[in-house]
Order: structure tokens, then sequence, then C-alpha cells
């Protein structure tokens, strides 16, 4: 495989793993405070990660240098999942998901600003194609549901959230130098650790821990080990191999990915017709491949100048 055909195939993982977060995170939402739940993430996922970092590539020398560039990464996923959580304490997790499908957009916008990456009449084609196809299943085929959509006061939390998320796309690649995904993310989660930790501490304070619902245990400790340290790794690995608008491009797979969730937690299943839209968003990811593979095939026509 290509390194970025390798990038799609973490994004592919990711867009799995994060969908768990929504049905999760909607049931535990309310029992405890956004900020006391993410330090924890935090810092547990911190932990898993430094480990898998000693016990791969180590600490390189000079990773660590100009750390502002980890407080700026760990404060904008900060500010994600802290509104997330927020957000889902009143919107549903299919209609979080919606939002998070406005996040391709925004990370193309910032891409161009940050690093001048250009959307291609292809890639624009396959955005707005999965973008379709993610309002297909989000909305279930139901016509007369999508007219009737209102934005609830979650979905707009959540949409600054998701503000916050594209920008981090690219500002990982701006502010790479060159460290492995591994480290990167481990000084991004100890930033992030620190900043929730100072952010939060009343609510980590007053949080009864021994008396929580189960719900919210299981909720840290898939977040954590799961939507926290493996995605982490696995936006970082793509994001050094794909535009940003590439790597943005596979939420448009959460909302049919939730809906999984949704029925293995025995919320229901949707119907037939909704596999249309998931259809389009195959097809969108099809365009984004292709494209690739055509770059890859005529590495001549990039300048080196």
């Amino acid at each position: 495989m290509t390194p970025a055909l390798r990038g799609h195939a973490a994004m592919l993982f990711f867009s799995a793993l994060v969908a768990g977060s929504f049905s999760l995170g909607s049931m535990a939402a309310n029992e405890i405070a956004p900020a006391a739940l993410n330090a924890v993430r935090f810092i547990l996922a911190g932990a898993v990660i430094g480990a898998a970092m000693m016990a791969t590539t180590g600490v390189p020398a000079g990773a660590f240098r100009a750390p502002w560039r980890y407080a700026v990464l760990g404060g904008l996923f900060s500010i994600y999942f802290v509104l997330m959580f927020e957000g889902l304490k009143t919107a549903p997790p299919v209609s979080a998901a919606a939002v998070f499908t406005l996040t391709p957009v925004v990370a193309a916008g910032f891409g161009w600003l940050l690093l001048r990456q250009i959307t291609t009449p292809r890639m624009a084609v396959a955005l707005c194609i999965g973008a379709a196809g993610a309002l297909w299943v989000i909305f279930r085929a139901d016509v007369a549901a999508l007219r009737a959509f209102e934005i609830g006061r979650g979905e707009v939390i959540y949409f600054f959230g998701c503000v916050a998320h594209a920008l981090y796309t690219p500002m990982v690649r701006k502010l790479n130098r060159g460290e492995p995904a591994v480290v990167f993310t481990f000084g991004m989660l100890v930033a992030g650790a620190v900043l929730l930790t100072l952010w939060g501490w009343r609510d980590l304070v007053a949080t009864p821990w021994a008396s929580l619902p189960g719900i919210v245990w299981i909720t840290i400790v898939y977040t954590a080990f799961f939507a926290s340290s493996a995605t982490f790794v696995l936006l970082q690995y793509a994001t050094l191999r794909l535009p940003s608008a590439k790597v943005m491009a596979y939420t448009y797979l959460t909302p049919s990915w939730v809906i999984g969730w949704e029925i293995a937690l025995g919320n229901g299943a949707p119907g037939f017709v909704v596999a249309g839209g998931v259809l389009l968003t195959i097809l969108a990811l099809a365009l984004l491949l292709r494209d690739d593979e055509k770059t890859v095939r005529e590495p001549q026509s990039v300048s080196t100048s």
C-alpha cells in the first residue's frame, strides 16, 4: 500500500471507533461533568500512548522542543471533546453525527488558510456526494424529517467543538517537525490533560467517583483506550499523509457507524432504503482513492523546485 492508501485505511478505522463515542457519550453525558470525564480520559490515554512510545520509538532528541505546539493541539482537542459531551446532554447521537459531517468543509477551508491545500474538482464532488449520503443516512431517507430539521442547543454547542476539530487537522501537519505519530500524540495528550485538569479542577473534586453509574466508567474506558489512544494515533498518522479535506471526509461514514452502534445497543434499525446513503459515502471515498492513485501513477508531474 502507498502512504496515501495507508492513511485512508487509518481513517476508515478511525471513523468506526469515533462513532462509538456518540452512542456511549449520550448515555453518560448527563451523569458527569464533561471536563471531569475528559480530564480522566486524557490522563488514561496519555499513559497508554506513553507506554507505547517507550516500547517503540522512545523519545527522539528534540521531540519536545517548542512545547507550545502540544499546548495548541491539546487545547483544540480538549475544546472539541468538552463541547461534544456538553452537546450530547441534549442532542441525540445521530443528530450529533449530522453536525460532525460539517467538519470536512470547515477543514478544507482551514487547510487552504494554513497550508494552501487546494480542493480539486474531484475532491469537491466527493465531499458533496459524501455529504448527501450522510444526510440520507442521518434522516433515514425521510424527506419530511429533513425539512422539519431544527437545530437544538446541543447541536449548536457541538458545532463549535467541530470547528476546533476541523482546525486541529491542518494544525497537526503545520506544527509537526518530523516527530513520529505516537510521540506527537503523547505530547498532545499530556498538554490536553494538564489543560483539562486546570480548567475542570472543581468538577474533578466535586464528582462522586465511587458512586458513578457503570455506563460512565464504560464510556471513560472506551473513550480513553479506543476513541482517544487509538484514534489519536490514527488521525496523526493520516494527517501526515493526506490533505486535511480528505482526512475529514471520513466523517461522512460516522453516521452510518453510529446507526450500527445504535442497533447493537438495542435502539432499533433504520429501513433498508437507508443503504442508499451508505452507498453514496462509499462512492465519495472511491473518488478520493482514485485521486490518490492518479497521483501515484504520475510522479513526474510533481515539481521538485
